[in-house]
This record gives structure tokens, sequence and C-alpha cells, in this order.
């Protein structure tokens, strides 16, 4: 299936924490162009990046252990989180892969 610029939006307020929200495209089974947002803090600055760049380019079939997992391993060890956890940020990926899937009109991975 040609699933070659369908987006996604998926949103997810961490209990007792903040909002995350990531917005991307699936082109190939895969995630591009992913941005993540949200009313939460990162130290350092530097980290925004590494999070959005852990996203980029996962399957489009990953489940939330795996998307956890692979924020977990590209923030540095010092990094701090204010607000938002690795699970959390795979629940919103999880929700836009799944919102992407929908608009597609197919199966949902």
């Amino acid at each position: 299936m040609d699933d070659s610029g369908r987006r996604g939006h998926g949103e997810y307020k961490v209990p007792g924490g903040k909002l995350v929200v990531v917005d991307l495209s699936v082109a190939d089974g895969h995630a591009e162009r992913v941005q993540v947002s949200g009313d939460f803090f990162l130290e350092p600055d530097t980290a925004l990046d590494a999070l959005r760049q852990a996203l980029v380019g996962l399957p489009a079939a990953a489940g939330e252990d795996a998307i956890t997992a692979a924020v977990a391993a590209a923030l540095d060890e010092g990094t701090q989180l204010y607000g938002i956890t690795p699970g959390g940020v795979a629940r919103a990926m999880r929700r836009a892969l799944d919102d992407a899937a929908a608009a597609g009109g197919g199966d949902r991975p």
C-alpha cells in the first residue's frame, strides 16, 4: 500500500504532568517529518532535537514499548524531562501513527 504523505496528529496528557503533542507524516511505512511540542520542559534544550530524531524513521507499526525504548536511548544520561516521560511521548507518537493510518483509509498497524 502506498502510504506516502499520510499525516497524523497525536496528543497525550501525562497523568500529573504535561501535554505532549506529536505531528508527523508517514511514508513507506515509516515516520518522517516528526514534530514534538507541548507544555513540557527539557534540559538541555538540545534534548528536544534528540527526542525528535529518535522518532524519525520508526516503523509505523512500532508499539509503545519500542517507541519508549527509542526515546529513552536517544536521551543523554543527564537529560532532565519535566512533565513528560519517554512513555508519554510514545503514547502521543502511537496516537499520531494511528491517526495517519486512519487518514490513509488503510488498516492500522
